[in-house]
């Protein structure tokens, strides 16, 4: 009897060797959080540091310029895609969205700024809102109902544009021109928008009952109803406000260009998922942050940036540099995560 308690002891001492250190695990779980919270932030400073004493362009005002703004539509669409991975969910459409919105804008200028804000909200977010009931309601796979969304918004976006050989422009002496065009304090006014729109997307996330909500679902969606979350409207929610940022990004992309470009968007759903797991949101839900997707899209421009600045290596090293990024971010996020589950 007392050879098996002497095992039974030695056995349970393997399983976790800080299980008797409830201090030390406590700061070993918060040293794990930190890590997936802010790894993505502190990587994005060391590469600045490295580009800025590598090239003397890169700190210049006109490069950070385009940088900042080549990164506001990528940002805004990320933004709702943070809230979808989040709930567990993937949004697949949102590229064919971005294009979409955008040649409604343009295609909606001659009518006013009104017309080419809304027209592209209404039908993206539409879209959104239909791939949410599917997923929800009748209990669709995200994987299937979104991909399906993105061949028919882009079967859309080519029927109106007579298979993209029609090109619709905005005035450029409108406001909304001057919406993508425009600055305020010598940044232009579409990455105010996005700064905006993350705040208001860091407060819904983290301090409102729906942001509750959202965690939630994506930690344990049975446990989540049995709290009282609303999962199903909280899945179309998150589904209609993606396909909102798609529109808006769109949007706000073809009154920079003023043109309704229809190549635009392809890849970009790929793009957006990389920058939100990058930046700290598990892609199995429950965990993650609107600040962390920014950083995500930030560290995605200056990379491209830099291998721009290379001038010898062609845009392809940029997805393989991602693609090694997302890797090794989802390797870490993985062992992480498996730290704190037995911890």
């Amino acid at each position: 009897m007392t050879t098996h308690t002497e095992e039974t002891g030695r056995s349970a001492g393997t399983v976790s060797p800080q299980a008797g250190d409830p201090a030390r695990a406590g700061r070993s779980e918060r040293l794990s959080a930190l890590a997936q919270q802010h790894g993505a932030l502190v990587t994005l400073v060391t590469a600045m540091a490295v580009a800025s004493l590598s090239f003397d362009t890169f700190l210049t005002g006109d490069n950070l310029e385009n940088m900042a703004l080549s990164s506001a539509f990528l940002a805004v669409v990320a933004l709702g895609m943070t809230f979808v991975i989040v709930t567990g969910g993937i949004d697949l459409s949102v590229g064919s969205l971005f294009a979409l919105g955008g040649v409604l804008a343009a295609w909606g200028s001659r009518y006013g700024t009104v017309v080419a804000l809304l027209l592209p909200l209404a039908v993206c977010g539409l879209i959104g809102l239909v791939n949410g009931l599917l997923i929800a309601r009748v209990r669709l796979a995200p994987f299937i109902v979104t991909l399906a969304a993105m061949l028919g918004a882009r079967g859309i976006l080519l029927a109106i544009t007579d298979e993209g050989s029609t090109t619709y422009l905005v005035d450029k002496d409108s406001f909304f021109a001057r919406l993508g065009q425009g600055s305020l304090l010598g940044v232009g006014v579409p990455v105010w928008i996005t700064v905006v729109l993350f705040v208001l997307g860091a407060v819904v996330l983290r301090r409102t009952r729906f942001g509750q909500y959202v965690y939630a679902v994506g930690g344990n969606e049975d446990a989540g109803a049995l709290m009282g979350a609303p999962v199903a409207r909280t899945k179309v929610s998150v589904y209609t406000l993606s396909g909102l940022c798609a529109g808006l990004a769109g949007a706000l992309n073809a009154a920079w260009l003023v043109s309704g470009v229809t190549i635009l968007g392809t890849g970009m759903e790929l793009e957006a998922i990389s920058a939100v797991v990058i930046g700290g949101t598990l892609l199995s839900g429950g965990f993650g942050f609107i600040s962390g997707s920014l950083v995500g899209v930030l560290l995605l421009k200056v990379i491209q940036n830099v291998i721009n600045q290379i001038g010898s290596l062609d845009s392809a090293y940029q997805q393989v540099v991602s693609g090694a990024f997302l890797a090794v971010v989802v390797v870490a996020q993985t062992l992480l995560g498996r730290r704190r589950r037995v911890l």
